[in-house]
């Protein structure tokens, strides 16, 4: 398929990449990393200003109706960008308010747009792994609401929001898709304790603990027991646009590794003249090439209105298991054609090996998303006429 980007698209990618030539650089990302919030406001005004908070949102709540192929864009040049700031964390965040009723939650929605109210999702814990309906944290009735009690791991951007998207279980066994609810509350509500620290990648995490925590009927989104359809497919869409910045850090990473080539020399000529590392930039290539295309039909098809659950959980599983395997690939390569050097502080190419690792393991790693793409229906058929 001979896909290109619409007139508008490429020239928000472009604005997105102008700015972080001129203001995002290496420095400041290190100053960003380095200081007590982890994030700069004026990189996040910036993001606002741009467009991009409000980008994927309705109209009527502030937003420009972007689909998954307009943020496709946008997290491609965030992971060239190696941009840090709260982004992705609060565009799913967003992501499961507007699938659960975006008119209700349009005070909160307008706020995310204009770029002054941040959000998080704390859905992981520590027995779930990759299993996002494995929930311990109970929601249990009390005369005015709720009272949660549980924790939450790694939360993405935990420390920096404003509010947070809670799974919690209301009825059922632990790991059952039934009995799922998810709640929005303040971050810095009475019972909740955020430990915040840095991550492997720079970006910043947090456990989340939740001690008696009192939540209004005002914080249920959607369906009380009903949250894990929404939470489904908000997390397909948020794993789509991990893979997009996958891709804007491979394509990055691979741009930097062959000037490198072009430019350290060795026995007199410069080693990218070796027919050896030729052959290992082409193979980084490939897999970067085969992730684009990968990460593209996703986002085409979470763009589409009319797409059953299962072709959607097909098309993601299926990106992120490539993309996964070649942002393993291409940043391994690409650390050992740098030599030790790729792997100091110093020089970007161990940044984007960092976040690209990171990118790996949320929303599902490979062996995950492998075996949820073997489980989808038809994978057995399909089998079985390649068997013959």
């Amino acid at each position: 398929m001979d896909f290109e980007f619409k007139q508008e698209q490429r020239q928000l990618g472009d604005a997105i990449r102008r700015w972080i030539a001129r203001d995002y650089g290496v420095e400041t990302r290190r100053a960003t990393i380095a200081s007590a919030g982890g994030s700069s406001d004026a990189a996040w005004a910036a993001l606002a200003e741009l467009g991009l908070t409000a980008l994927p949102l309705p109209a009527a709540q502030g937003g420009f109706d972007g689909d998954a192929v307009d943020m496709f864009v946008v997290m491609q040049e965030l992971g060239r960008g190696l941009v840090v700031e709260p982004y992705f964390a609060t565009m799913l965040g967003a992501r499961c308010l507007v699938l659960a009723d975006a008119a209700r939650f349009a005070a909160q929605l307008d706020s995310v747009a204009a770029g002054s109210l941040k959000l998080a999702c704390a859905l992981g814990e520590r027995q779930s792994r990759h299993e996002m309906r494995d929930i311990a944290t109970r929601a249990t009735r009390s005369a005015d609401g709720w009272l949660l009690d549980g924790e939450k791991k790694v939360v993405l951007h935990g420390a920096q929001a404003d509010v947070l998207l809670v799974s919690a279980r209301t009825r059922g066994a632990q790991r059952d898709e039934d009995g799922i609810t998810l709640f929005a509350l303040a971050a810095d509500a009475p019972g909740v304790t955020v430990t915040a620290y840095r991550m492997l990648d720079g970006q910043r995490g947090a456990d989340v603990r939740f001690d008696g925590v009192r939540v209004g009927t005002d914080a249920l989104v959607g369906a009380e027991h009903g949250g894990w359809t929404i939470l489904d497919a908000a997390l397909d869409w948020g794993a789509g646009l991990l893979c997009a910045e996958a891709v804007g850090a491979m394509d990055a990473l691979f741009g930097a590794t062959l000037d490198y080539l072009k430019t350290r020399q060795q026995f007199g000529a410069p080693i990218g003249k070796f027919q050896a590392l030729q052959h290992r930039m082409a193979d980084m290539y490939i897999h970067l090439e085969q992730a684009r295309s990968m990460a593209l039909l996703a986002a085409v098809r979470l763009s589409d209105p009319a797409i059953d659950a299962d072709t959607r959980r097909g098309a993601v599983s299926a990106a992120k298991y490539r993309v996964g395997r070649a942002a393993r690939f291409v940043g391994q390569q690409a650390v050992q054609l740098h030599g030790g050097i790729g792997v100091t502080e110093e020089l970007p190419a161990a940044h984007w090996f960092k976040r690209l690792s990171t990118i790996e393991l949320t929303l599902g790693d490979c062996d995950h998303h492998l075996l949820r793409f073997m489980a989808q229906p038809g994978f057995a058929r399909d089998e079985a006429a390649l068997s013959r």
